[in-house]
């Protein structure tokens, strides 16, 4: 057991942004630099997360992040994703965290320049918004619900290794 244990901290690799550090989980593939992110993870085909810092007191508030990831997403029934969504917070060595988990289709990013593609159904977002000493770094993990499910955990023990 303690070699196994050993052998999952080796295999784990250390991020950073400005005044956090995190360890990626080990199946998290790092990808090419890409704008205004500092980090991009493929998780498994069509399941990414990305890690976003835009500088002090930039990006928007914790509740704008929210909305716009919550607002991402469309239900079934036609109800608004925001009382779909589970959002919680919490601190996290010192710094505080909120989380976000919602699930539907996926509409996508849009930017100033682009339209929303096709909505992508069975998708599911866990999302979290550390606010850290120099800004908040935001944490977006987006793929198929199952996919997502099953890297839940890695997820979150990412978030628990936050300093």
């Amino acid at each position: 057991m303690v070699c196994g244990l050993l052998l999952a901290i080796v295999c784990l690799a250390a991020d950073s942004g400005p005044g956090v550090q995190w360890t990626t989980p080990a199946n998290w593939k790092a990808e090419a630099e890409r704008p205004m992110r500092l980090a991009t993870y493929t998780v498994a085909p069509g399941a990414e997360c990305g890690v976003y810092f835009f500088g002090s007191g930039q990006g928007g508030s914790v509740e704008a992040n929210l909305d716009r990831w919550i607002g991402q997403f469309l239900q079934a029934d036609g109800k608004p994703s925001k009382a779909a969504a589970k959002i919680d917070q919490r601190a996290i060595h010192g710094w505080r965290v909120t989380t976000v988990d919602v699930s539907g289709a996926y509409t996508g990013m849009a930017g100033p320049t682009a339209q929303p593609g096709p909505a992508l159904s069975g998708y599911r977002l866990l999302g979290a918004i550390v606010e850290g000493p120099q800004g908040s770094i935001f944490f977006k993990f987006t793929g198929p619900e199952k996919t997502v499910a099953a890297n839940q955990s890695a997820f979150g023990k990412l978030l628990e290794t936050l300093h």
